[in-house]
């Protein structure tokens, strides 16, 4: 009888957690798609609204622009390309810089991070000039750069290298300082030298902060890249802004930028699953998901 009840008991275990797991995930597909829909009503209010309040006068498109008008801008531009040549080539070129960029500003920063997070000494000597740099305005080192590098690619790349370096040395350098001791301790009474415990210990533990700020920086690669070629390039998306913001073309300063916003989202799905790869071994946060577009 007792063998009895405990099977019965243990099926309507099994029974209600196959309903509260079948129940979540309807809750789930339910919120997916209240997501879904609310992003595809703003889009509509948004670029309705801004459409209708053109074509009624509300607003002056030239001076605005209007919805329709990006698309036969991005039309005419995809047709016979852009006044420094082929759209697709604009774009290439400031795809490449912004990842060269990219790529010199996070290798530097991680490097520079763990180094001064591991050493007291080097972070109080380099510390003050390091904050002096991150504080000067951006546009005045692109100007700069500009005046240094030329007008090719090189000062480009080296502004975004600089945006990005900032933003991961400071999470790398954070993330070092956060590691806890314990382990680096435990690991020294078993033999480990320092290389090995920067690399087996400090650096995974570090890597939560270094893979949050990649997100970022790959925005700021980006930016950076756009800033240089506004300041002045021969190539590129931020050439084109820069010309159309002078021929008054509302258009094509808008199409321009919806154009880096696809290239932007495009690159950040690619580092949502770098950072899933990355980060496998860590088990699953209840907070995902709380970053918009995440």
């Amino acid at each position: 009888m007792r063998t009895v009840n405990a099977g019965k008991l243990i099926d309507q275990t099994a029974a209600s957690s196959s309903s509260t797991a079948v129940a979540a995930r309807r809750s789930a597909q339910r919120r997916k798609h209240a997501i879904l829909l609310g992003r595809v009503v703003l889009f509509v209010l948004v670029i309705g609204g801004w459409q209708l309040t053109t074509a009624l006068g509300i607003l002056d498109p030239f001076f605005f622009g209007s919805p329709s008008g990006i698309v036969a801008r991005l039309w005419d531009w995809m047709q016979h390309g852009t006044a420094y040549g082929s759209l697709w080539e604009q774009i290439w070129v400031t795809l490449e810089e912004s990842l060269l960029g990219f790529a010199a500003g996070v290798a530097s920063g991680v490097l520079l991070g763990v180094l001064l997070g591991e050493s007291q000494f080097l972070a109080e000597v380099v510390g003050p000039y390091i904050k002096i740099v991150n504080a000067l305005p951006r546009i005045v080192l692109g100007s700069v750069l500009v005046m240094w590098l030329g007008l090719g690619m090189p000062s480009k790349v080296v502004l975004a290298a600089i945006l990005v370096f900032f933003v991961v040395f400071f999470n790398a350098f954070q993330g070092v300082r956060s590691v806890d001791r314990n382990l680096v301790a435990n690991s020294r009474i078993l033999g480990a030298s320092r290389l090995q415990i920067v690399w087996h210990v400090i650096f995974p533990s570090a890597m939560t902060w270094i893979i949050a700020s990649l997100h970022v920086a790959l925005g700021f690669s980006i930016i950076g890249a756009i800033v240089g070629e506004f300041l002045g390039a021969q190539r590129g998306l931020g050439l084109v802004i820069a010309t159309a913001q002078n021929t008054f073309d509302a258009n094509g300063v808008f199409g321009a930028m919806l154009i880096i916003g696809i290239v932007a989202l495009s690159a950040e799905a690619l580092m949502a699953i770098l950072e899933k790869r990355l980060l496998s071994w860590q088990p699953p946060s209840s907070h995902d998901g709380d970053v918009p577009g995440v």
